[in-house]
């Protein structure tokens, strides 16, 4: 594939290609390439190839969620809510945080509509592209339609019906 299609990709899979993301993210945070590769617990060759769109997927769960934590570090900062000398602290938090998926009997705390919706989108596009999804909810369809239109909503639709859907059911969890 070409460097250009890799970025459709991108855009398809996460809404922007890497390199605007990544971009973004050190600007915020104040972090060069390679801090922002340590941070993520990937190499920087790795990153560079992600932001040139060398590589088109962040293959790894735990990477994804890093991600998602700081553009939630940087939307934070932005907005006022963290002060930046608390930066570099919460950087190394997130950078020594153990991201294994586990299983629990207790609640986690509340988090915003918003943010359970984004994570899910994020969840399902770090493992598959749209027309993957698309193709799971079309054969999906027939035997388990509830699960195709999770697909379908989460995977590759817009935000809007997601989070209407995510609000109706978000009493099940």
């Amino acid at each position: 594939m070409s460097v250009e299609a890799n970025r459709e990709a991108q855009r398809a899979a996460y809404g922007e290609p890497l390199g605007e993301t990544f971009g973004r993210l050190k600007q915020a945070l104040g972090l060069n390439q390679a801090g922002l590769a340590k941070v993520l617990g990937i190499s920087a060759p790795m990153l560079s190839q992600l932001i040139s769109a060398q590589r088109v997927k962040i293959g790894n769960p735990a990477v994804l969620g890093r991600v998602q934590r700081l553009h939630e570090l940087a939307e934070a900062v932005g907005a006022g809510k963290t002060p930046p000398e608390e930066v570099p602290a919460l950087l190394e938090e997130i950078r020594s945080a153990q991201s294994n998926i586990t299983r629990t009997t207790q609640l986690a705390p509340a988090a915003e509509d918003g943010a359970v919706v984004a994570g899910i989108r994020n969840l399902l596009r770090a493992v598959a592209s749209g027309a993957e999804l698309r193709a799971a909810a079309e054969t999906l369809e027939s035997d388990h339609p509830r699960l195709a239109e999770v697909i379908r909503l989460y995977g590759t639709g817009p935000l809007t019906p997601a989070a209407e859907h995510y609000t109706a059911h978000k009493d099940l969890f």
